[in-house]
């Protein structure tokens, strides 16, 4: 099911052609009024189960410093925990040392020299593997793969998931015997037949035979927030999202006006549909763009995430952004650490963004202890990107340090 809508003209790409508006502008267009939003077509019910559910239910600082390991630090493995009891905590350190054997750990996968015209699915293939994937697990289960189409247009490619990793991901997975679908719900565009030609991602599937699911228009059936860093009670998911045993967050590397980047956990806000949340997820905003992105991806299937960082977005994304060449693609099983380590390639401190804060411990781990690298360690990657000049963007990058004499 698709919209039609009246192009409005607006503004100019950064690549210097006219800009077609295709929807209101919004926080995130760039517009920072939210007395322009549209108002939701219809708003989920936040307090109730729908009855009638047919579903089952289910710019330029200094960079960041790299952590220095303390060797002083008290550690102690879960063995030594479990067996020894009490003493071994105060030998370790007690609250401090308890915490830290307990701490969440994760691995990411970074390939380097990447191009969209190369073998990315051999990349995607090692990455998986390296970071423990289990292929016999995925044999016969349905895979969502979910891009980043969030406004596309075919002058500025650097807005969207290219579609060369998108297939590469199918290509893999299909490998593995799984039964592979793409999905999205672009946040700024009712049209999503539209959105698939300008990407150019719908003749990608149909050259390769791969369904596509529009997110924002499927059939829905309500999960509770299992979050609840915001108000809402639930979610009012897309049957493809419901029945996936995996969902792969599939992920354009963009800095964003409001969030200070956007990557694997931003990318789930396509999950949730328009129909009822509103262009671009209006009822999302209204109740906080950290929050909501921690509580969706907490009430989702499992996810894992593979990153497009090979041509980026930076300045002022997520719409509004020049081209960055990177060259990367980052892989890993948990989203939260895909996410911390993308925030340090790009000179930003994971700990500042607000909805990775929530995420730390929850959904995984930001610190860099915590997280084993794969393939190419990411600090001789480190390529800081253009933010723009807003204090609360700002300081997400280490303040400048002050010489005294």
């Amino acid at each position: 099911m698709s919209h039609s809508f009246q192009p409005v003209t607006n503004d100019c790409w950064p690549c210097g052609t006219p800009k077609s508006n295709t929807e209101v502008r919004s926080a995130e267009c760039g517009m920072r009024n939210e007395g322009t939003l549209q108002q939701p077509h219809q708003a989920p019910n936040t307090k109730h189960q729908p009855a009638n559910s047919s579903l089952p239910p289910l710019a330029s600082l200094p960079l960041p410093q790299r952590p220095t390991p303390n060797p002083q630090s008290p550690t102690i493995d879960r063995r030594t925990l479990l067996v020894a009891g009490g003493s071994a905590l105060v030998a370790a350190g007690g609250y401090f040392g308890v915490q830290e054997v307990l701490a969440e750990r994760a691995t990411v996968f970074i390939a380097k020299d990447q191009r969209y015209g190369g073998p990315l699915a051999r990349s995607i293939q090692e990455g998986l593997l390296a970071t423990g994937f289990d292929t016999a697990w995925v044999r016969g289960k349905r895979v969502l793969l979910k891009p980043n189409l969030v406004e596309p247009t075919k002058r500025c490619p650097h807005m969207t998931t290219h579609p060369a990793v998108v297939i590469a991901a199918a290509e893999v997975f299909r490998r593995w015997g799984a039964e592979v679908l793409v999905g999205e719900g672009p946040g700024h565009v009712r049209d999503t037949e539209m959105a698939l030609e300008e990407s150019t991602l719908g003749e990608a599937l149909r050259s390769e035979h791969i369904a596509f699911a529009d997110l924002n228009h499927e059939e829905t059936g309500w999960r509770e927030n299992r979050g609840n860093a915001s108000k809402l009670a639930g979610f009012h998911f897309p049957s493809s999202i419901i029945t996936a045993d995996l969902v792969v967050s599939l992920p354009k590397l963009k800095t964003h006006h409001w969030a200070g980047m956007t990557a694997a956990l931003k990318n789930m806000y396509g999950t949730i549909p328009g129909i009822r949340y509103g262009w671009p997820k209006n009822v999302l905003h209204y109740n906080g763009i950290p929050q909501t992105v921690f509580d969706i991806n907490a009430s989702l299937p499992r996810t894992i995430a593979i990153v497009d960082a090979i041509t980026c977005m930076e300045g002022d994304g997520p719409i509004m952004g020049s081209p960055k060449q990177l060259g990367l693609l980052l892989i890993g099983a948990n989203p939260t650490a895909v996410d911390a380590t993308a925030a340090r390639i790009m000179g930003l401190r994971p700990e500042r963004i607000s909805y990775l804060q929530l995420a730390d411990q929850r959904l995984g781990p930001l610190a860099e202890r915590h997280i084993a690298q794969r393939g190419e360690p990411w600090w001789p990657l480190l390529n800081p990107f253009v933010i723009l000049d807003d204090p609360h963007l700002q300081s997400l990058r280490d303040k400048p340090s002050v010489l005294v004499t």
